[in-house]
């Protein structure tokens, strides 16, 4: 299983409309998820002795760097996602190609070694996995094409398979434009999440859970996460290995791959 926690404070509401900026209202979501929900999901993270993979916006880094140096020190890593939270399939190759070395550059600051990209939203271009190759990225972790880690075909890069069912965001995120998404209990979650969990692990596959600071990070939230994790745990005793997104990209390099995908 590997927890991915998606760390887009600031930059997700100045990518959805620039004209947030001037909205202290709007960011004061993303100031609750770097100062109040990171720093609790880190000491939660501590208690279970859980690594997890941290996926940064440079922006975002660059705005809190000393919850960077926590992260680090705690020993999680740290994993690209976009300088800004813009998506690479609206920028021109170039454009993505310059946003990509512009976040590696503000994130190697923090860490060694920056091995793996998640684009925002999972949305990439044609152009990323040349771009993440060129770069000397590891794995990506994107696509929704199988519960396995794999390597990709025509390309030097491990992936780390997601799903939305496994994210926070579609189950609790709010609409405050259309009022028309309902948000959803911690109990509901914290059932879809442990049927999936447990599906995957009877098949022998790979759990990605994908938590956002700014949506996990409510008090009741953080609860269930706790309480999910633990139960993961005593569910699967001797076959769970919680493992940081590095690591699972190590191990399926070395190991024979179950499935090539293109």
């Amino acid at each position: 299983m590997a927890l991915t926690v998606d760390f887009d404070a600031e930059e997700l509401w100045l990518a959805e409309d620039p004209a947030n900026a001037s909205r202290p209202g709007v960011l004061s979501q993303a100031r609750y998820g770097a100062e109040v929900a990171v720093p609790q999901l880190l000491e939660m993270l501590d208690r279970l002795a859980i690594p997890a993979t941290f996926f940064v916006c440079g922006g975002d880094a660059e705005r809190y760097p000393s919850i960077m140096e926590s992260m680090v020190e705690r020993g999680h890593e740290i994993g690209h996602h976009g300088y800004s939270h813009r998506s690479p399939h609206l920028m021109e190759r170039d454009e993505e190609a310059e946003e990509l070395a512009r976040g590696l550059a503000v994130l190697s600051q923090f860490t060694d070694r920056v091995a793996g990209y998640r684009s925002p939203s999972w949305d990439i271009s044609p152009h990323t996995l040349d771009l993440l190759v060129e770069h000397g990225f590891d794995y990506a972790s994107n696509m929704m094409d199988a519960v396995l880690p794999y390597p990709h075909a025509r390309h030097d890069l491990v992936e780390i398979p997601v799903h939305w069912s496994l994210d926070d965001a579609p189950h609790f995120w709010f609409d405050a434009t259309s009022w028309d998404k309902t948000i959803r209990s911690a109990r509901e979650v914290a059932e879809l999440w442990e049927e999936e969990t447990t599906a995957i692990h009877d098949g022998g596959g790979l759990v990605t859970l994908t938590v956002h600071p700014q949506i996990i990070g409510r008090p009741g939230r953080l609860r269930m996460l706790e309480r999910f994790l633990t139960g993961v745990r005593e569910r699967e005793r001797d076959r769970i290995w919680f493992a940081r997104c590095d690591e699972v990209a190590r191990v399926t390099r070395t190991a024979a791959a179950p499935g090539v995908r293109s």
